[in-house]
């Protein structure tokens, strides 16, 4: 079996407070919820993953009273979302209201984008470049 551009990426990590980075990936970015646990169980996580349908890739978030790590983003921790072009007039203060933290990602990603950190730490970089250009 090969590695192609059909095979299907998961981004896991993990979180303090699901509902708050829930918030901030869906209400604030614009991605849908496809699928969430919540067991309630003190040996099981809890977790939610986010992506858009269709997708190749989605994002998971890992936390609940069994989650035995705890968030520790660096400077270097980036998700890069290449929009080619400006983002959206109302994506930006959307973010904000959804918990996001505006926040300098360098010099290189602060010229080509706008970064935020989520409510855990992680930073998304709205980035203006394309990928091929990125």
């Amino acid at each position: 079996m090969q590695i192609t551009a059909d095979t299907h990426v998961r981004l896991a990590r993990p979180s303090r407070d699901l509902a708050a980075a829930e918030r901030f990936w869906a209400e604030g970015v614009g991605l849908d919820v496809l699928f969430r646990s919540e067991t309630g169980r003190p040996d099981e996580h809890d977790l939610v993953m986010l992506g858009l349908p269709g997708a190749a890739w989605h994002l998971e978030l890992v936390g609940g009273a069994a989650a035995d790590v705890a968030p520790n983003p660096t400077a270097a921790d980036l998700f890069v979302l290449y929009l080619e072009g400006p983002a959206d007039g109302e994506l930006v203060p959307r973010l904000e209201r959804a918990g996001g933290t505006r926040v300098t990602a360098g010099p290189y990603w602060d010229r080509w984008g706008i970064t935020f950190a989520d409510p855990d730490g992680y930073r998304l970089v709205l980035c203006t470049r394309s990928w091929s250009n990125g």
